[in-house]
């Protein structure tokens, strides 16, 4: 056999006999007692090992777990090797200690007991052996979080007090308390800055909390224009603290509209009528929403809607809304109302807000009626809202909705002057029963409170923002409310079908009527890369009529965000 045959023959045969003789190492704990063997058992053990030094360092950690259950006087008597595969460790364990007693110096603040409701009469408190490790770090976090991130906590002078309770001195080791002194944002440095002050209230100055800062770093998620794409990060130099909060600019400029047609009862023709919604949100980085609103009904009206709201004017927790509002009912009024209202930010949910209105309405007919008559109208009004988001749903981004307003004022024209009341609800929530299906309950309202009324100052209700099966804005009433309903189910993320129960309730003083509506149908939803696309077929029916099919409605909407 040549040489190199033989080397090589020789090496593999080495190789294989190697991996033939290496085995695993075995471990076996005692104590002094039987007693104290069952301890070590109930602990567990790794017991098998590739390498000796990874025995000794379970040993160690055996120690330390037996420590912490307060055999504080365990100590390693012997590692013995009994044969080539097995090593037997006895540990000495003592006898268990059960409580601490643990003194704490003159400046502690004993606020601090609070977190494990002992008394702050003695300058001392107890805990559990087994509560010690959780109580200092728990202790050593809430300092942090006063400012202080580089404390530290030491228990020195030791000593045994009695057969169970061992007693010690708390050392509070302090450096210098830290404040926020500068805010980077990354990802997108336009990010308003108002919006750091009074959405998130982070500002330089405060005192530095990390666990509170990610805390409000988290509220990003409530925000349409902005996500946050990491956890904050801080630099700590000696004499600085530099806080980088990593944020993203989202799309959220929306455009809906909606094409609806039905059969006209009188002619049997197809008659369409459709709106334009446009919302511009964040375009001049300043947090500011932009609204445009036209719709045309096919009982020819017309309605004009443009609102601009503007949130934390020069930082402050004040933002300013105005708009202007313009309904013409074919050639028989024209009713234009003018707002302003100033709002105050609660936080990131609530917000609460006061205004007026001024409303000016003109009888397009030749002759005034008593019902029919040029006015103007002024208010002072009180507005709450509430929004919780959940944006991460494409579909359904908004789980709950309140808006609230009431308006008291009086109303002119050549007849006198009358005092008035308006009140508003429009109230939604999105009940998630589970990741396919969910229930959806809409509550709107209003009533507007007058010795008498006129047409062109009543509400006009009615449509797919409000009872389907009905044409837009056919329902004049001082009085109404609208329960809406879907049932929804999940096809897959991008697609749902629903079901639509509505119910209405309305009363008109002026034709002295009152009744009871409901709507029936079924829709569904589907998310394109163009949008939210909705289609809903429904029909009404009133209390004394009988449902007909040929007076349903379809209704198609599509919500286009860029």
């Amino acid at each position: 056999m040549p040489f190199y045959s033989r080397f090589l023959f020789f090496l593999i045969l080495l190789v294989f006999s190697n991996l033939g003789t290496s085995q695993s190492i075995n471990l076996k704990v005692i104590g002094e007692n039987e007693v104290s063997t069952a301890t070590i058992d109930s602990l567990g053990y790794q017991k098998s090992f590739n390498n000796y030094k990874n025995l000794e360092i379970e040993i160690q950690n055996l120690k330390i777990k037996l420590t912490k259950r307060g055999y504080i006087d365990t100590s390693i008597e012997s590692i013995t090797k009994q044969n080539d595969s097995l090593f037997k460790a006895q540990l000495i364990t003592g006898k268990r200690i059960n409580r601490i007693r643990i003194y704490y110096p003159s400046d502690f603040n004993t606020e601090y007991l609070n977190l494990i409701h002992q008394s702050k009469d003695n300058n001392y408190f107890e805990l559990r052996i087994t509560e010690l490790e959780t109580y200092l770090k728990n202790l050593n976090s809430t300092i942090a979080e006063q400012g202080d991130p580089f404390s530290t906590l030491q228990l020195i002078n030791i000593s045994k007090l009695a057969s169970d309770l061992i007693s010690a001195d708390l050392k509070i080791v302090t450096n210098q308390k830290r404040r926020i002194d500068k805010i980077i944002v990354k990802g997108y440095e336009k990010f308003p800055k108002s919006y750091l002050k009074r959405f998130l209230k982070l500002r330089t100055g405060k005192s530095f909390n990390l666990n509170a800062i990610k805390e409000k770093i988290e509220l990003l998620n409530d925000l349409r224009f902005a996500n946050k794409i990491k956890d904050p990060e801080v630099l700590f130099t000696q004499d600085s603290t530099t806080l980088y909060i990593y944020v993203e600019k989202t799309k959220t400029n929306n455009f809906d509209g909606f094409l609806g047609f039905g059969t006209n009862e009188n002619t049997n023709k197809i008659e369409f009528d459709g709106y334009l919604d446009l919302r511009l949100i964040n375009n001049l980085n300043y947090g500011e929403t932009l609204n445009l609103f036209y719709k045309s009904d096919e009982i020819d009206q017309q309605t004009i809607n443009v609102d601009a709201n503007l949130p934390y004017l020069f930082s402050s927790p004040i933002g300013l809304q105005v708009g202007l509002n313009i309904f013409r009912k074919d050639s028989t009024f024209l009713t234009a109302k003018q707002y302003a209202k100033i709002n105050y930010q609660i936080n990131a949910q609530h917000k609460i807000g006061i205004g007026i209105n001024t409303t000016n309405s003109t009888n397009l007919l030749d002759d005034d009626t008593d019902i029919l008559n040029d006015y103007t109208s002024n208010y002072y009004t009180l507005h709450y809202n509430y929004t919780k988001p959940q944006f991460s749903d494409p579909l359904f981004p908004i789980n709950f909705w309140l808006d609230a307003s009431s308006g008291f004022g009086n109303r002119d024209n050549n007849l006198g002057t009358q005092k008035q009341s308006v009140f508003n609800i429009d109230a939604y929530k999105i009940f998630n029963l589970n990741n396919k299906n969910s229930f959806y309950a809409r509550l709107n309202g209003a009533t507007l409170i007058s010795d008498d009324y006129l047409d062109n100052e009543l509400f006009r209700f009615g449509g797919i923002n409000s009872i389907r099966g009905f044409e837009e804005n056919s329902l004049v009433a001082n009085l109404y409310g609208v329960l809406s309903t879907e049932y929804r189910y999940r096809l897959s993320n991008d697609i749902y079908v629903h079901s639509i129960l509505d119910a209405a309730y309305f009363e008109n003083r002026l034709t002295n009527s009152k009744e009871k509506l409901f709507g029936f149908g079924f829709g569904l939803g589907l998310l394109t890369n163009a949008g939210l696309f909705r289609l809903n077929y429904s029909s009404g029916k009133t209390e004394n009529r009988q449902f007909k099919l040929s007076d349903s409605k379809i209704h198609i909407s599509l919500t286009a965000t860029f």
